[in-house]
């Protein structure tokens, strides 16, 4: 029985794939002040006009430089596995397949984007970015694509996992970034939430406040983002190009494609080339998004125009938005604790082509556990998720009798998460219930705006 399907380096896609040019795009960002929608000049403070014209395109395969590509090659094509010791501890006929990239050298999806970003600033002459990071995923990654292309980077640590993942912020200075916990006092947008709160534990939404001042009053920076944009879903679009050919190595098709969101990277970077075969008619493939019950954007959130960090200054986005004022719960999946979603994926959900569900962290270690006990693989607690939902699709599809195909994307691993994991082993792990009633505050403070 073959339990791993792998690429040769000639098969890195040549090519991102752009949804846009198949769905009904999402509705544009607009100017907060006039509420008209944004053009190029408004987002040229902050990014090189390579991405911003990636933001906005309409072509539907946009070519990969041949130095990314080149970068790409140490990870790069990154295995798929099926997973016949999950399936048999499981004792289902369901067959389960998973697209790994935490193979990558920081462990996650997230080079897949860094690198491109890296390497477009690099380009235009950028000498200096800035970002957030939740649980460190993100920051390590840009940190060793900026050692690649030789850039300055300051990272901004959602606080709470600053303290649970210290091991992250010494990956991130390894490879030569400046991190700070973030509320900072190195910004305004950081004193003013000190200034309420000094215990306050962050949130990505902070955080993107803080990258963003920074970066908007140096005029060598220019701020880089893990998730949400267009332009960083149509980087990780590697990922499901290479799913495809795989897939087909296998002899399968997917019925379940199934990824974690927190703003909609990872998940997007799989499914999306497999969106195109159900939005052309070819397949009735199901999507689901899998998001934590304690910051559950798609599925208690409102679909509308919201600002997408806290201290609101940046354009106004249609996404699924649990409010830009609301501060997640603690828990341990520091990627998923913002309070947006892509608008592409919010897109795609609200016409119907993709479900979302939310799960309680406590549910979502115990699946990483019995993954982790069947497989080998310690999943990092977003990627969890993931797992979470493909156990449980595996066991609907035994139930039922079916021998459903499941893929999902484990999407990190969990070495530098494993005080997430002493916690659930020793009982400590607590859940967190649906915070409806700051939701509710918060998403009294979304602006205004009809469409």
């Amino acid at each position: 029985m073959r339990t791993r399907f792998v690429l040769g380096e000639e098969e890195i896609p040549t090519h991102w794939y752009n949804v846009l040019a198949d769905m009904d795009p999402p509705p544009p960002p607009l100017d907060p002040r006039t509420g008209q929608p944004v053009g190029p000049e408004a987002l040229a403070p902050l990014f090189p006009m390579a991405l911003i014209q990636q933001e906005v395109s309409l072509e539907r395969f946009i070519p990969i430089p041949d130095e990314v590509r080149e970068v790409y090659k140490l990870w790069r094509p990154t295995p798929l596995h099926r997973a016949w010791r999950l399936e048999r501890a499981l004792d289902t006929p369901a067959r389960i397949y998973y697209k790994y990239e935490g193979v990558s050298p920081a462990g996650s999806h997230k080079p897949n984007t860094a690198v491109a970003q890296a390497y477009y600033n690099k380009i235009e002459g950028v000498k200096r970015l800035t970002t957030e990071t939740g649980a460190g995923q993100w920051g390590s990654a840009l940190a060793m694509a900026c050692s690649f292309f030789g850039l300055q980077l300051k990272v901004y640590m959602v606080k709470v996992s600053y303290y649970q993942k210290p091991y992250r912020r010494v990956l991130m200075e390894t490879w030569g970034a400046q991190v700070v916990p973030s509320p900072s006092p190195d910004t305004a947008a950081g004193r003013r939430v000190l200034a309420e709160d000094p215990d306050s534990p962050g949130s990505l939404g902070i955080a993107i406040s803080e990258a963003v001042e920074d970066a908007a009053t140096r005029d060598d920076t220019k701020y880089s983002l893990g998730s949400v944009l267009n332009h960083v879903l149509l980087h990780q679009t590697v990922v499901g190009l290479e799913a495809m050919k795989q897939m087909e190595m296998s002899g399968d098709y997917p019925d379940v494609v199934i990824g974690c969101v927190g703003g909609g990277s990872n998940y997007a970077g799989l499914a999306l080339p497999f969106v195109r075969d159900r939005l052309t008619g070819k397949v009735k493939t199901r999507f689901i998004a899998v998001e934590p019950e304690a910051c559950p954007s798609i599925t208690r959130g409102q679909y509308a125009y919201d600002f997408g960090d806290t201290a609101a200054t940046t354009p106004l986005i249609k996404m699924h938005t649990l409010g830009h004022l609301f501060i997640p719960p603690s828990i341990h999946a520091g990627g998923l604790r913002y309070h947006g979603m892509a608008p592409i994926i919010s897109k795609l959900v609200e016409d119907g082509v993709m479900e979302a569900r939310a799960y309680h962290q406590t549910k979502v270690f115990e699946a990483a556990v019995t993954f982790a006990r069947a497989e080998g693989i310690v999943p990092a607690p977003e990627s969890a998720h993931a797992v979470r939902a493909a156990i449980d699709e595996a066991l609907a599809a035994k139930e039922a009798g079916e021998r459903r195909v499941i893929l999902f994307n484990l999407s990190g691993h969990g070495l530098l998460d494993l005080a997430a994991y002493d916690q659930y082993l020793t009982g400590k792990l607590e859940d967190y219930s649906y915070p409806a009633e700051r939701v509710q505050e918060a998403l009294a403070h979304i602006p205004k705006v009809v469409g």
